[in-house]
């Protein structure tokens, strides 16, 4: 239980402690797998939940014993204001996991200041090691950029 007697359960009753928060669907590479050539029309800031609204839901959902909470995109690094996000839903008691999946590009440097606001765990989604691959899957993208933040 949690501090307002209530949980989150699945329909088979089971516990539910994880939460996925998808801060943008904007990226900083246009990957053949996620992205059409052309790119795809970013969403106004209106249409898309602010960072506050984001640490709200949050804040609900560990009431109700979520203790783990990753930072999605899009490419979640490139929201302006991630750090505060962080640094918020860090500082929630009942937080005991908080992490984010990247491309790596900006981890270089974040990775600092992202620990220092609270960040626990980071996934860098990484689909190969040969840079003429990179290069071509991400439409440009720079391999030792990312390795520089790994």
């Amino acid at each position: 239980m949690n501090i307002l007697g209530h949980e989150l359960t699945d329909r088979f009753q089971r516990r539910i402690e994880y939460l996925r928060i998808s801060v943008t669907d904007r990226c900083n590479l246009r990957c053949t797998y996620c992205m059409p050539p052309q790119g795809v029309e970013a969403k106004r800031h209106d249409q898309i939940l602010s960072l506050e609204e984001m640490a709200r839901v949050a804040g609900a959902a560990v009431k109700l014993g979520v203790t783990k909470v990753r930072l999605t995109g899009g490419e979640p690094l490139v929201r302006k204001g991630i750090l505060d996000l962080v640094r918020s839903i860090g500082a929630m008691e009942g937080v005991r996991d908080l992490g984010i999946t990247t491309n790596g590009v900006l981890l270089g440097t974040m990775a600092g200041p992202l620990a220092e606001a609270g960040l626990r765990r980071v996934n860098v989604s990484l689909d190969t090691l040969r840079e003429d691959r990179f290069h071509t899957l991400t439409r440009g993208g720079k391999l030792a950029t990312v390795w520089e933040g790994i």
